[in-house]
């Protein structure tokens, strides 16, 4: 287990499931969030395409760019300095062939910073998988519910094959990915996942048995209120808190009461 000020790599995650020791995983999408996540302890900052619905106010992670997802790397990557930082290679960035996959995984790293990059999808990006391992940079996958995907899935809905899921886990860990994210799958079929990888799973609506957890961070602190997935859980109700904050600034300004004394130059 790396010490406090020790740089996390996904070598040191691998060695966190080896030894049960859990991952804690948030998003975050700009320096100031990514300060304050690093500064509680968490382990990994993923810079996820839910910035698309998060921050841009969008209906679906489809429309991010990859130079939209590599300016929030580089704030993310800015201030990190112990937790991971993941570049979410966002649609269309991977799929078209594996030379393009290298290539934008590659900004990822060299222009925003990251130290890994995530792609959605099982045996069917295996190939994707494969190069970007091969030119040496650290992969994470994801399976299960993929947002890239709603289209096809019909939704977000919660995936229940079991042998696919199972066939798509064992399909990018042999292609060279370092890590996996299961999305909003049944306990048991993530639980068996877990156990029969090598690489750490971290679960996001697939039960307690994962490696490790990560949640949109918007969704954590209670500032995204569009919907609430039945996996998410408020730690805070920040979006709450800002609105009381602002409407008494509001009300101070009408009434005279801002900028008082101490907030006036004699």
């Amino acid at each position: 287990m790396a010490a406090a000020s020790e740089k996390i790599t996904l070598a040191t995650l691998q060695e966190r499931k080896r030894s049960g020791t859990k991952i804690t995983m948030l998003t975050a999408y700009d320096a100031c969030f990514a300060e304050i996540a690093e500064a509680a302890g968490i382990d990994s900052l993923l810079v996820g395409d839910s910035v698309a619905m998060t921050v841009q106010g969008l209906d679906s992670t489809l429309p991010v760019t990859m130079d939209e997802m590599v300016y929030h790397t580089r704030l993310v990557a800015r201030v990190a300095k112990r937790a991971l930082v993941i570049g979410d290679m966002p649609f269309l960035s991977f799929q078209v062939s594996p030379e393009e996959a290298v290539k934008n995984a590659g900004r990822f790293l060299k222009v925003g910073g990251a130290a890994a990059v995530k792609l959605e999808g099982g045996a069917r990006v295996a190939r994707q998988i494969a190069a970007i391992a091969a030119a040496d940079i650290p992969v994470v996958a994801h399976i299960g519910l993929t947002p890239q995907s709603v289209h096809k899935l019909g939704g977000f809905k919660v995936q229940r094959d079991e042998e696919r899921l199972l066939a798509d886990a064992r399909a990018v860990e042999e292609a060279g990915a370092g890590l996996l994210v299961l999305e909003a799958m049944p306990s048991p079929i993530a639980a068996r996942i877990t156990k029969e990888l090598a690489i750490p799973t971290i679960g996001i609506g697939a039960g307690a048995l994962c490696d490790g957890q990560v949640l949109v961070l918007h969704d954590a602190l209670g500032l995204f209120e569009r919907f609430r997935p039945k996996f998410v859980k408020r730690y805070a109700e920040l979006r709450r808190e800002a609105l009381a904050a602002l409407a008494q600034y509001r009300e101070e300004v009408l009434a005279g009461k801002f900028p008082g004394p101490e907030q006036t130059y004699g």
